[in-house]
């Protein structure tokens, strides 16, 4: 492997931690806003982490482009290009700092996912507790809202009647 390659390849790997730490810091933030129930600081936080989402796709073409190149210099396919295999064409300080990296892009990727996992699952709980505040409440409390069917608005109706205790024989 040239030293441009060995080159390319640290600085790729610095690009993808770099990009990790922020989505990172993003999903954090989410979650905050989440718990806080701050819905705009949600909806910022997820504009973000898609803006972000859509970096990791370029660096995720230049990645490819790295492994075809390494490919093409170990004799096999991209596909079969592993860590180990890129270490193989590298000086022995570059395969001890590319495998550092690669150990701490994993780990916050895998961090990522954790706090990705959490927030998703405080979403449905406040998702699944506004569900049964509109149940109990009546789907129909704003008057003249718009029909499923598109129609126009229905006339609004009585709100339900909710007994605490229904002495009623």
């Amino acid at each position: 492997m040239s030293s441009v390659l060995e080159a390319e390849l640290l600085v790729h790997l610095d690009t993808q931690i770099n990009s990790a730490r922020r989505l990172l810091g993003m999903v954090l933030e989410q979650g905050k806003a989440i718990r806080n129930r701050d819905v705009e600081a949600v909806l910022a936080r997820l504009t973000d982490v898609q803006t972000e989402m859509g970096r990791r796709g370029v660096l995720e073409q230049e990645r490819a482009a790295l492994l075809q190149r390494a490919g093409a210099a170990l004799g096999v396919p991209a596909a079969q290009v592993t860590l180990e295999r890129l270490c193989t064409l590298v000086t022995p300080g570059a395969a001890t700092a590319a495998r550092e990296r690669s150990a701490e892009l994993r780990g916050l990727l895998a961090e990522i996912a954790r706090e990705h996992g959490i927030n998703r699952a405080l979403m449905r709980q406040e998702l699944a507790f506004l569900a049964h505040l509109t149940r109990l409440i009546g789907q129909d409390t704003e008057p003249g809202y718009a029909r499923p069917d598109g129609q126009g608005a229905t006339a609004p109706s009585a709100p339900p009647v909710h007994r605490a205790l229904d002495l009623q024989a």
